[in-house]
């Protein structure tokens, strides 16, 4: 081949590389395009991904909040139109069969095993009426003979028609006046007179059974002063102003302050406090009729059956924490947060209320009725157990056996279904709420289990709390805080006299009667639950 078609070759070689290289170039041009087209097109994706998780975000918050709408609604018409008792009747208890719900098979089927053994609780029958009540024998009798109006004369009583009448004699206001002899000495040497005795308020004209009667009217009755005035001035004619019973109130509690305090170290000494707080209005000297929300804190030693009211002007951890600050045993609580710190303190052994925790359920039926129901269920076998325990009067010793015996399986099984049901439920719906009270609480909620001597919940200090509640309705606040804390002093004595089936009234009188003289080292034995009224 010459040079010449060499070259031409070469010539149309290049050519042919020239226009592959512009196609490829075009090509190339192509494929940058379907590039950005792919980048904006991934762009979109990410844009619409993004809203739709935004989306799907929103939808989640406006269920839960339509959930917890629905709820509140719910609340506030049980609030106004229906009933405030919390009873739940299992399906056990009414013959059917146990609610079905989404778990596994396994569990459903520990559901209907249990469910039968919850069947030997089934409510008994309603009994017949007892009948007329039923006279008590302590009461004086006043017999009063009916003859017959035809002559009976020359005829023989062969027995009596004998017709009981209950009747009530309004109470009697009197005056004690001591009178004592004076006698002049020889050689006019001065008089020599007998001592009053010790009075509980010196030089006042109120005695005892006065003082005692208007405390335990206010404290116990919640009758007002300005009440008991008004019944004072009807029923006996006599004026007796309120603020004379307000300052006899403060002479009372000066009286007693000692004997508060025993009381105060005898209870904070015990190893085992229920332990909750509620609110009370207080008339703030800072700001000229308004009030200032003070708190009882409220405490109560189930195995000596005494009661403490200590009034902090704040709801904050300062005020359990100062009180507390020797204490060493079991305090139960319910779920206030300033409760937690206890926890975490070496001597301290926290337990929680499992009725606050029924509640929670018990208000979630609204919202997720089967596993709610499930939870009660559950609970409930709980506290028949309690309630058996009860009936048979068991020993500390045979209770905590009883528990570990019974009671320990279901906490288990109920503690792995409330592990499993979180999963699948909103947090902040009802039911979630109820969840994860539970769960959080779990070890708190099974320390029960650890002594026969501790309670399942927290009612007892509930019941003692509930006298305030009454008396705030009546009584509106207290008129400083000194006023709140004599009190908190009153409500300690009259509820561990209830607690002892001491009538308060009787405790007080005495108490007032011999107090005045009575040794500083020996005042434990004038405390409710350790003075002999007999």
């Amino acid at each position: 081949m010459t040079k010449k078609q060499l070259q031409e070759l070469v010539l149309k070689q290049q050519n042919k590389i020239q226009v592959i290289t512009e196609e490829m170039s075009g090509f190339s041009s192509k494929i940058d395009l379907l590039k950005r087209k792919v980048q904006e097109k991934e762009k979109q994706v990410q844009v619409i991904t993004k809203e739709k998780e935004s989306l799907l975000k929103k939808l989640q918050e406006m269920l839960e909040k339509f959930s917890s709408m629905k709820f509140e609604l719910s609340q506030l018409k049980r609030l106004i139109f229906g009933s405030k008792r919390e009873r739940f009747v299992s399906g056990a208890e009414n013959g059917q069969m146990s609610l079905p719900f989404n778990v596994e098979e396994a569990t459903r089927e520990d559901s209907v095993a249990t469910t039968e053994k919850v069947s030997s609780f089934q409510r008994q029958k309603r009994k017949n009426h007892p009948g007329r009540l039923t006279l008590p024998d302590h009461l004086p009798v006043e017999e009063i003979i009916i003859e017959p109006e035809e002559d009976v004369t020359g005829l023989k009583c062969i027995g009596y028609e004998t017709t009981d009448e209950l009747e009530y004699q309004q109470a009697i206001l009197k005056i004690k006046r001591f009178k004592r002899p004076k006698y002049a000495r020889k050689d006019n040497e001065g008089v020599i007179c007998g001592d009053l005795p010790s009075r509980p308020i010196d030089k006042g004209i109120a005695g005892p059974g006065l003082l005692s009667h208007i405390l335990v009217s206010k404290y116990v009755y919640h009758l007002p002063f300005y009440r008991q005035s008004q019944r004072f001035k009807t029923e006996h004619q006599i004026d007796i102003p309120r603020s004379t019973m307000g300052g006899w109130q403060s002479s009372i509690a000066s009286l007693l302050h000692l004997l508060y305090e025993e009381q105060k170290r005898q209870i904070l000494g015990q190893g085992y406090l229920q332990v909750d707080e509620t609110p009370i209005q207080v008339l703030d000297p800072k700001k000229k009729g308004k009030t200032h929300r003070g708190y009882y804190w409220v405490y109560y030693s189930p195995i000596q059956r005494m009661v403490l009211f200590d009034y902090q002007e704040g709801r904050g951890r300062d005020a359990p924490r100062k009180l507390l600050s020797d204490f060493k045993g079991y305090l139960q609580t319910d779920g206030y947060k300033v409760y937690d710190w206890f926890g975490t303190q070496k001597d301290i052994t926290l337990l929680s209320c499992m009725a606050h925790a029924r509640r929670m359920y018990e208000k979630s039926i609204s919202d997720d009725k089967k596993r709610a129901e499930y939870a009660m269920t559950e609970i409930q076998k709980l506290y028949h157990i309690e309630r058996r325990a009860r009936e048979q009067k068991l020993s500390p010793e045979q209770r905590h056996e009883l528990r570990l015996e019974e009671s320990l399986p279901i906490l288990n099984e109920l503690g792995k279904w409330m592990t499993a049901q979180v999963r699948t439920t909103l947090p902040k719906s009802p039911f979630g709420k109820a969840l994860i009270y539970s769960i959080s609480r779990w070890d708190n909620l099974m320390n029960y289990l650890r002594d026969g001597y501790l309670e399942i919940d927290n009612n007892l200090v509930e019941n003692s709390i509930r006298p305030t509640a009454l008396g705030r309705r009546n009584y509106l606040f207290a008129g400083s805080h000194a006023g709140a804390q004599s009190a908190a002093m009153f409500y300690s004595f009259f509820a561990t006299c209830k607690h002892n089936n001491v009538d308060p009234f009787t405790w007080l009188k005495k108490v007032l009667e011999i107090i005045p003289d009575y040794p500083a080292n020996k005042l434990s034995d004038l405390l409710p639950q350790n003075l002999n009224l007999v």
